[in-house]
């Protein structure tokens, strides 16, 4: 994706909190700008740390203006909490991508290492975005502080199985 595209790309993140919302969020911001986007980012925590609610917003193009995205504008959405995926799914623009069905997949992968659900979905995420996945990867390298090297694995597999399903 050339930074010189007009497309400007919005991006819903949603979970609970220690999910890694915000961390996922960060990385794909830095990722985008790494790529030479302007990009906004934003977040809405709801009682956050005792399991509340978080959402978080990507916005990247060209010259983006605002952080939060009109409702029904997302061209990408992921959920990590299945109880609000159908609340959420009015998020999503028509012709967008619900990442939820990659849920399962995500879980079953990492198994015991639920902490890592997040950045497999970023995985996926990335296989959908026309990044490259350098810039992925030197974003991971400025967020991740620990586990460097199992969130690379991770984010591999969902690299590898985004578009599967």
């Amino acid at each position: 994706m050339a930074a010189g595209n007009q497309k400007i790309t919005n991006i819903v993140f949603y979970g609970i909190g220690g999910q890694g919302i915000v961390t996922m969020a960060e990385v794909c911001g830095w990722a985008a700008m790494l790529a030479g986007f302007h990009v906004k980012k934003t977040e809405v925590h709801g009682m956050a740390q005792r399991g509340g609610s978080v959402e978080s917003y990507i916005r990247f193009g060209k010259k983006v203006f605002s952080p939060l995205p009109q409702t029904g504008t997302a061209d990408y959405l992921i959920c990590l909490h299945p109880e609000e995926h159908d609340r959420l799914k009015g998020e999503l623009k028509k012709g967008g991508i619900d990442l939820f069905l990659y849920l399962q997949a995500a879980q079953q992968a990492v198994g015991e290492k639920k902490v890592f659900v997040n950045t497999f979905l970023l995985g996926v995420l990335s296989s959908y975005l026309s990044l490259d996945e350098k810039y992925w990867i030197q974003a991971m390298e400025k967020i991740f502080k620990r586990n460097l090297e199992e969130n690379k694995t991770f984010f591999q597999q969902g690299r590898q199985a985004g578009g599967s399903l």
